[in-house]
């Protein structure tokens, strides 16, 4: 098995492929900042800096104007995504927490895209069982715990458009998936990557961003 042409991300290298992609807005960087500040223990939970980006390019890329994400945290994906939007576009939000979706409800107001964004503060299942069970959804962005991304993924594929695009981050789990003796949350994604590299509904592609994305599109 050849890998190609392997480049190490150094710090440096880190650094320069972010100073060659659009740059965080304010309001972005002050969540960004803002998590860390205040959630150090928690803030690896935070979508990468590179992930925002990349996230508002597949929104405008897909022309998506209803975007369903599953796990919010403090809101720097929702953010980038719903800027992402036309102005009538809209991003339904899944979380459990009300403290960490405030920073992100604060951010919103502030960048101007609050009323893009509707939060749903339930179990995501519960709030994704709710909706409409015929295909409308454009995008969808699968962050949340890992013993229920099955469950979510079978929840949302049956809902998405066709060419609706499903971007799910960790799933390379910090490398855990590759360890035969693999359990708990490394072992839920390994699971998961199976289950959906046999889906005949999706064609999916694995990428090494980040902690690890696969992009899956509705056939």
């Amino acid at each position: 098995m050849s890998k190609g042409n392997e480049t190490k991300i150094t710090d440096e290298l880190y650094a320069y492929m972010l100073a060659h992609n659009p740059p965080l807005d304010a309001v972005q960087r002050e969540l960004v900042e803002t998590t860390y500040a205040r959630l150090p223990d928690q803030a690896g939970m935070q979508s990468a800096e590179e992930q925002g980006p990349l996230l508002a390019f597949l929104v405008r890329l897909t022309e998506a104007r209803h975007i369903v994400e599953v796990g919010t945290f403090t809101g720097f994906s929702a953010l980038a995504m719903a800027q992402a939007l036309p102005a009538d576009g809209r991003l339904i939000a899944c979380d459990i927490s009300e403290e960490w979706t405030a920073y992100g409800r604060e951010a919103w107001e502030k960048a101007g895209v609050a009323d893009r964004i509707e939060l749903r503060i339930a179990p995501a299942l519960d709030t994704l069982r709710a909706m409409p069970s015929e295909p409308h959804i454009d995008f969808a962005y699968l962050d949340a715990d890992k013993g229920n991304y099955i469950p979510y993924w079978e929840e949302l594929v049956p809902r998405m458009r066709q060419g609706g695009l499903v971007v799910t981050d960790n799933v390379l789990f910090h490398g855990g998936v590759t360890d035969p003796q693999v359990t708990g949350g490394a072992a839920a994604i390994k699971e998961f990557n199976e289950h959906v590299a046999a889906d005949p509904r999706m064609d999916s592609v694995m990428l090494t961003v980040a902690d690890g994305l696969t992009l899956s599109r509705r056939r």
